[in-house]
């Protein structure tokens, strides 16, 4: 396992993340499940784990807390809030309100009396940088978070928010949480040059694409992976960006096999290479699944295979345009480019 610093920190992280998306109803695994993929994520050398309150309404967050009970000082925890729990229309958001709320509701489904990286989980338009930045000041003072970041995050957020923490005198962002893969590489023109000139860690989520460079889906194979099976407009490959994805896993496959990789280690080879990315986040449901992403973890990419892949997908470029997670609000609700 390699580590590196988690921005300007000092914290030494592993180059793998385990995430916890999958832990619960969504990937449905059961407790003693989860628990062995921590234990087997840990002994090999993993020290991050990164969940959310949102992840199975909770449920992710405390099968995390019984899975690392008794071990809680040798892990770097993380967690995210902002994406709506329930139908209460406040219960969402980066308001004052609702973070100091939800923190606790996290601390409590966890089990712990504080979290490392407690992370914005989408920007939210309502609520001014200051708002925000001081609530979250404030909880790190009290010694509930040690740090805390923002998770896909358009870049120009990033650089405001930055400058607003500054002017107000408050604690900044330490970290950034983007969507990241070999077919989707449109942060490499924006976002991560911002990450790099501010310092900030960088800890990619769906680096195996949704399941594209798992080495599950490939030409005339049924797509079956337990990501299709909920959303399956994004298998489609009657669609021109899926067709595009599929036609480049095709051309992907070829350098893997040529460079002795699996479709996994070149995914995960590839983001974790990139000079401003500090980790990539793997989610697992399965040992198995765990097992194939481990084998990444001392991938080192060559310029052959690296320039290979650029010729397959040229940097900067996404796949997939509709699926960016960072699309100003104004570009999807037209009542707000037009009031």
């Amino acid at each position: 396992m390699q580590y590196r610093t988690l921005g300007r920190t000092g914290v030494q992280v592993s180059s793998l993340v385990l995430g916890a998306m999958n832990f619960g109803k969504i990937g449905r695994t059961t407790q003693d499940e989860v628990t062995a993929i921590v234990d087997a994520a840990l002994e090999a050398g993993i020290n991050l784990i990164d969940t959310a309150d949102m992840y199975g309404d909770g449920e992710s967050e405390e099968m995390v807390g019984k899975a690392i009970a008794g071990r809680r000082d040798d892990i770097v925890l993380a967690t995210k809030a902002g994406m709506p729990m329930g139908e209460e229309r406040n219960h969402r958001g980066s308001s004052r309100r609702w973070l100091v709320t939800e923190l606790d509701n996290s601390l409590r489904r966890l089990g712990v009396d504080h979290v490392d990286l407690y992370q914005i989980h989408r920007w939210d338009p309502t609520a001014g940088d200051e708002e925000t930045l001081s609530a979250l000041t404030d909880l790190q003072r009290a010694g509930k978070i040690r740090y805390f970041g923002s998770s896909t995050f358009p870049a120009y957020r990033i650089v405001q928010a930055q400058w607003a923490a500054r002017e107000h005198h408050l604690s900044r962002y330490v970290t950034e949480q983007p969507s990241y893969s070999i077919l989707q590489r449109g942060i490499e023109s924006h976002v991560l040059p911002v990450t790099e000139q501010y310092g900030l860690g960088v800890l990619v989520w769906s680096p195996l694409a949704s399941g594209w460079l798992s080495g599950a889906i490939r030409e005339g194979w049924e797509i079956a992976t337990n990501r299709s099976a909920f959303m399956p407009r994004r298998f489609d490959t009657s669609i021109p960006s899926n067709r595009a994805r599929l036609d480049a896993v095709e051309r992907l496959a070829k350098v893997a096999d040529a460079a002795g990789l699996t479709m996994i280690q070149l995914a995960l080879g590839f983001v974790t290479v990139h000079p401003a990315v500090t980790s990539a986040i793997i989610g697992p449901r399965t040992l198995d699944h765990l097992r194939s992403h481990l084998a990444a973890a001392d991938t080192v990419l060559s310029a052959d295979v690296l320039d290979a892949i650029d010729a397959i997908v040229a940097p900067g470029v996404d796949l997939a345009p509709d699926e960016k997670h960072d699309t100003p609000p104004s570009l999807l609700d037209p009542s707000l480019r037009r009031r």
